[in-house]
């Protein structure tokens, strides 16, 4: 009987084309789940561009004519002007996993890509209205952080880091995303977005510190898989290769019983992902390698 080796993953195809009609869109979601999702009052103490009315006074040398009100000068036989209440600019922090197990993808793309897709969504997003990101990127040797910035200086670091790809096989950070998480949690100090994009493979106690940000932040979770990663094809001897650690493993597909059982484990991880993320009361949106990512996502928000 031959041995059939996994063979290393296609070159990346990045995220394909991101619609700018279907950006809007999610601009919309986001800022509304956003509001909903966070605690206390937002508002800001200052006066400037925004929807809620702060003052109705009369027009001063000096004030923007954009600003006055036709009805109030109309009653009044005064130009009157309207100040409103601004909307306080929002940090977003973007954690994304880079693991080696990142790397892999059977359909359109890999998971990678459509993480990079996901991020840069979400850069474009919480750069608007004079918004600020940052980002921690987990599953290398090393964690790697980028400091909150805001308009193009934030996506040209965010697409720089972006650009370094993911880790080589064997160099999985051992706790990436509990450490990322708590990593954000010390840096974010005003309450703000917290987007997790990850396939959430990683099976150390990243709860306690991501329930932790959901009591000051409003929290995305972004699960990325593939369609093969919840089946194993009957195609005889695979020789597999753990992405995290390196080792190797040898295998016998055509035992449905091994088919079966891999089948059931993979679906209680999934099971468990989304459990405890309920619990938490953190949504989740799930993406998967072989679907259009960006109108799923629209769809979900």
């Amino acid at each position: 009987m031959t041995t059939a080796l996994l063979q290393p993953p296609a070159a990346r195809q990045g995220p394909g084309p991101i619609a700018p009609s279907l950006l809007e869109a999610i601009d919309v979601a986001v800022s509304r789940r956003v509001a909903r999702m966070l605690p206390g009052d937002r508002r800001a103490a200052a006066v400037g561009a925004g929807t809620e009315l702060a003052q109705l006074r009369p027009y001063e040398i000096g004030d923007d004519v954009r600003h006055i009100d036709p009805a109030a000068t109309a009653r009044t036989g005064q130009a009157h002007v309207r100040l409103h209440v601004p909307e306080r600019a929002l940090t977003t922090w973007i954690v994304l996993d880079v693991s080696p197990s990142m790397a892999f993808g059977t359909a359109r793309r890999l998971k990678a890509d459509v993480a990079e897709g996901v991020a840069l969504v979400f850069g474009r997003v919480g750069v608007r209205r004079a918004g600020s990101v940052g980002l921690t990127a987990f599953g290398a040797s090393a964690p790697r952080v980028l400091p909150p910035r805001g308009s193009k200086p934030a996506m040209l670091a965010l697409r720089r880091m972006l650009a370094e790809g993911v880790a080589p096989d064997g160099g999985h950070e051992p706790d990436g995303l509990s450490d990322a998480l708590r990593r954000v949690g010390r840096m974010a100090r005003q309450p703000g977005l917290v987007v997790v994009i990850s396939d959430f493979r990683d099976q150390r106690a990243w709860e306690r510190p991501l329930g932790s940000l959901r009591v000051r932040h409003a929290v995305l979770a972004i699960e990325i898989s593939d369609p093969r990663e919840a089946s194993l094809p009957a195609v005889g001897q695979l020789r597999l290769v753990d992405p995290e650690s390196g080792a190797r493993v040898d295998v016998d597909t055509s035992s449905s019983r091994l088919r079966r059982r891999f089948a059931e484990l993979e679906r209680e991880r999934r099971e468990a992902v989304a459990g405890e993320l309920r619990r938490l009361r953190i949504d989740h949106v799930r993406l998967s390698t072989d679907e259009d990512w960006l109108l799923a996502l629209g769809r979900h928000l």
